[in-house]
């Protein structure tokens, strides 16, 4: 324990200006702040006495034992949450934090949670074998086997005097009667009753003479349902070779029995439920298939309609005589054409007879003797209009105007044809490599073959070479390559 405050000093009598003074409020604080900080969550066992519920909704009671109490106290938000009401001399767990209620000075203790002490015994026993059964593997879903889809016989491990198999009958008997029903009687409440149930299930998983069990029981409280959490009872599930439905209990009731079966119901009437179909609902799947049947038998026949009618237009369309009408509608049409052929036929040749008539028409000596006549009257009028002499003039007119034209012309083609002429030598003089020698340089050629020399690799001592200059040319025989 951690003092969390100063620690204060005895001092002698007299004044002291050190001396730190507490008041009783702030001492009753920093109590209670070391109460609460200094202490974890703890679990108090003990009887409820002074029991108190003000319309705040807080609970505020004592707990006791043979040589002391406390004064607790449990908030709304706390107890709201809890499934029973405590009465005054209920023997109770409860666990919480220590605190000082500082306005008074009280000790007191704050509740989180409580529990019947009985049932918290038999929680913690239940939690406990619940753990060890699932590291076994007992509720793996992988080993839950499937319920058969329709069961012809259905056993059911339970109290033939209560009401849950009362409740599982009348359901069985609703929902689908022909499954039979075989009852494995056995009793469903206290000690007593766990090798009873155990004994009923392995004989119902020897004679193997049901497609599905049903273990049920009816509600109650914890100690009730107990003997569905013991550990032979879910082992004796779990080696059952058929099937097992729990329905044990109401909804908001969980058993070690619940968690081993092959499937879980709610209530006794939820595992009948579960196991069989339902009949009005089989029978509206029948009526539904029934009518989709019919909608494809008639949809079948319609179509099986529709496929022989069209055989039959097809048979009809082959049938000789259709062949022959339709041979002679094509013979018409064709008679029809040629007629309308031959018209046209001769429209076009008394067309073109006309077209040939009127060419020898125009093309006849009488014709042209005519044009001609026309023309040279033409001639004869123009002569008039023109003398000999007027024609001279323009003659000469025009000629004058002509020559100049064309000895213009003449001089401007010269003179475009001499300029171009002396640009092209220029640009000649500027690539001829007769400018090159002119500056000094030579072309060197092999002797035997003509071959232009470039570099000195390409000759051998003793070639005979040629050199051209600007002027003439010379021979040499090389001597020597350095």
């Amino acid at each position: 324990m951690v003092w969390s405050g100063p620690m204060p000093i005895s001092l002698p009598p007299g004044p002291n200006p050190d001396r730190n003074v507490y008041t009783v409020s702030r001492l009753n604080r920093e109590v209670r702040l070391l109460l609460e900080h200094g202490l974890p969550l703890v679990w108090v066992e003990g009887e409820l006495s002074n029991f108190a519920q003000p319309s705040s909704g807080h609970w505020y009671f004592s707990l006791k034992d043979r040589d002391a109490q406390i004064r607790c106290a449990m908030f709304r938000q706390r107890n709201s949450t809890l499934r029973f009401t405590p009465k005054a001399g209920q023997h109770v767990i409860v666990r919480g934090r220590v605190s000082l209620y500082e306005p008074r000075g009280d000790y007191q203790m704050l509740v989180e949670h409580m529990e019947e002490a009985g049932v918290g015994a038999l929680m913690r026993e239940f939690e406990r074998l619940k753990a060890k059964l699932a590291a076994e593997g007992l509720f793996a879903p992988e080993t839950k086997r499937a319920l058969p889809r329709i069961p012809r016989r259905i056993g059911i491990v339970t109290s033939p005097t209560g009401a849950a198999v009362r409740d599982i009958l009348h359901i069985l008997a609703r929902r689908f009667p022909p499954a039979a029903v075989l009852i494995y009687p056995t009793a469903v409440q206290g000690a007593a009753a766990i090798p009873t149930i155990v004994e009923a299930i392995e004989l119902a998983s020897a004679r193997a003479e049901c497609d599905v069990l049903i273990v049920a029981r009816g509600g109650g409280s914890i100690e009730d349902l107990w003997a569905f959490n013991d550990e032979r009872v879910a082992r004796a599930i779990r080696a059952s070779k058929i099937p097992v439905v729990s329905g044990i209990g109401h909804e908001i009731d969980f058993t070690i029995a619940d968690f081993v079966a092959d499937a879980r119901a709610p209530t006794p009437s939820g595992a009948a439920e579960l196991v069989v179909p339902d009949r009005q609902a089989w029978l509206l799947a029948l009526k539904r298939r029934e009518e989709g049947l019919g909608s494809c038998m008639r949809r079948g026949l319609r179509d099986a309609t529709t496929r022989l009618d069209s055989l039959r237009l097809r048979l009809k369309l082959a049938h000789p005589g259709a062949r022959l009408s339709q041979q002679a509608q094509r013979l018409d049409d064709l008679e029809q054409r040629l007629t309308h052929a031959l018209r046209a036929s001769l429209q076009d040749d008394r067309r073109r007879l006309s077209d040939a008539i009127a060419r020898l028409l125009r093309c006849s000596p009488a014709h042209r003797v005519h044009e001609q006549s026309k023309r040279l009257g033409e001639v004869f009028a123009r002569l008039i209009r023109h003398s000999p002499d007027r024609l001279v003039r323009d003659y000469q007119v025009r000629h004058g105007a002509l020559q100049s034209r064309l000895q213009h012309a003449a001089r401007e083609s010269l003179a475009r044809a001499g300029h171009r002429l002396d640009m092209a030598q220029r640009t000649l003089n500027t690539v001829s490599p007769l400018a090159t020698l002119a500056r000094g340089f030579s072309i060197v050629t092999r002797v035997s073959d003509g071959a232009l020399v470039t570099d000195n690799s390409s000759l051998s001592v003793g070639d005979e070479i040629e050199a051209r200059l600007a002027q003439g040319r010379l021979r040499a025989k090389v001597t020597d390559k350095p």
